[in-house]
């Protein structure tokens, strides 16, 4: 314990503190509060400000929007808590630090995404822009509209005739039917040499074989009556 004691003994004491420091300190920590007391004034001066602002804009019918001066972020955050207890939009543009502002918008006159997006990149918006950009979107949903039609009318497309009948006016249907066999798909396509798996004549050729066949078949015929005519003579 006394060697403890001696250490102790030995050791400087913590320097003291003199009345003018502490009143210099005493005074700076009032001034300090002074500082702070005047800013939340001024923001509280600020707030009512802003909300008169916002009331005298809802209640301007001529006017759809309106746009803030820049300023900091504890300022536009006043801004933001206003609007929304009044029940508008409120959007932050431009660069902190620079020209970082805030618009509000009424709630009857939501800006559009093509207006925002505008906004965002520092470019003017007005009627006649909007009337463009609506025309434009109008034409397009047009065109995607046609395309569409084109593409289903030509899914749904139903020939005029059945292909079998394309020849009967001209040389009958048995011909017809005849001709149409050949266009007809080969149950084995694929087992058959290529030469063999379509029709290799021309169409003046099919036609050309079809009447001479047509042509084989009536003088077939006029024979088989020939032959029963000079049968039936013989037997009278």
């Amino acid at each position: 314990m006394d060697l403890l004691g001696s250490i102790l003994n030995s050791m400087d004491k913590p320097p003291t503190v003199s009345d003018k420091q502490k009143a210099l300190m005493k005074k700076q920590k009032e001034e300090y509060q002074k500082q702070q007391r005047a800013e939340a004034e001024r923001l509280k001066v600020f707030r009512e400000k802003v909300e008169t602002k916002v009331n005298t804009f809802l209640q301007d019918d001529s006017t759809k929007e309106y746009k803030f001066h820049p300023m900091d972020q504890i300022h536009r955050s006043i801004i933001h808590d206003v609007a929304e207890v009044a029940n508008v939009w409120a959007y932050s543009f431009g660069e902190e630090g620079i020209d970082r502002h805030i618009m509000i918008f009424k709630r009857e006159h939501t800006p559009s995404e093509d207006q925002l997006n505008a906004l965002r990149r520092g470019e003017e918006w007005n009627e006649e822009i909007a009337r463009r950009v609506a025309e434009e979107k109008e034409r397009r949903a047009k065109e995607e509209v046609e395309t569409a039609k084109a593409k289903k009318r030509k899914d749904n497309f139903v020939p005029n005739s059945y292909y079998k009948d394309k020849y009967q006016h001209l040389i009958g249907k048995e011909a017809a039917l005849e001709a149409a066999k050949k266009t007809e798909a080969n149950s084995n396509y694929g087992f058959v040499p290529s030469e063999n798996k379509k029709d290799q004549r021309s169409i003046e050729q099919t036609l050309a074989d079809i009447r001479a066949k047509r042509r084989k078949l009536e003088e077939n015929g006029n024979a088989v009556a020939s032959n029963l005519e000079s049968r039936d003579k013989t037997v009278k």
